[in-house]
């Protein structure tokens, strides 16, 4: 059975778990796979949750799947409201990122959640380690 859209939940092969990411991305991106599985090319959907949003003056980019972590680091100016904040496991590889008032830096952040390597902490909150670096 095929599931696409936003409202449809997926195995995701990165974390092994069925995931609902309500966002138009997943249903502009999805049907491509459905279609390719249909026309004898099975493949999986290996993009990574994601999703964006804009409240006032903030705008935000979230990238992962961080529904248990064991901490958080924030990277940037918390208190100037432009910052990325990264979730963790308890073996510090990076579930999740996001971006507050960011507008660069997301590829990295899905290189680091793919990666499924631990990150020293201190060094992903420093904004003069480029996130390349830690990877």
């Amino acid at each position: 059975m095929l599931d696409v859209g936003d409202i449809a939940a997926a195995q995701h092969p990165l974390f092994g778990v069925r995931i609902r990411t309500e966002h138009w991305a997943n249903a502009l991106k999805q049907p491509a796979v459905a279609v390719a599985g249909m026309l004898g090319s099975p493949t999986s959907y290996d993009e990574l949750p994601y999703f964006f949003t804009d409240q006032y003056d903030l705008g935000m980019e979230y990238v992962g799947h961080a529904p248990e972590y064991a901490r958080t680091v924030f990277r940037g100016d918390v208190a100037g409201r432009e910052f990325t904040m990264f979730w963790l496991d308890g073996d510090a590889h990076v579930l999740a990122g996001m971006n507050v008032n960011v507008w660069e830096g997301l590829d990295d952040i899905k290189a680091l959640v793919r990666a499924r390597k631990p990150v020293d902490a201190a060094k992903l909150a420093d904004a003069n380690v480029a996130l390349t670096d830690l990877g």
